[in-house]
């Protein structure tokens, strides 16, 4: 399953020990685009968390693997990303911020009983 988006926050790494010894993850939240934009938790582990190089503001398409686990009769579910390619020019990997229209006042003199509106 591919995930596209632009990745609007970074959480904290989280690290840890079992049985298998050290790991390491690193949750991202990428919001989809289109009519109706959804937000998406994301995970990489490990060496991957290197390797992809992810900041805020970074367009991508994440390849990702669900998985749900049972923990005390409840079920939990993960989207890993085990492939990030970062989308846009070579020259930065960052989506170009929105344009906004401004608002330029009429030059010269007004009266005072002219209302800003």
């Amino acid at each position: 399953m591919d995930v596209k988006g632009r990745i609007i926050q970074m959480l904290p790494m989280q690290t840890g020990a079992g049985k298998n010894g050290q790991w390491r993850k690193q949750e991202f939240i990428v919001e989809t685009q289109g009519k109706y934009p959804k937000k998406v938790c994301l995970s990489a582990w490990g060496d991957k968390i290197d390797q992809f190089g992810l900041a805020v503001g970074q367009t991508v398409s994440a390849s990702v693997e669900l998985e749900s686990r049972e923990y005390n009769n409840r079920w939990y579910t993960e989207a890993r990303a085990w492939k990030v390619e970062k989308q846009g020019s070579e020259g930065g990997n960052y989506a170009a911020p929105p344009a906004y229209d401004t608002f330029d006042a009429p030059a010269g003199p007004q009266s005072s009983d002219d209302l800003p509106f």
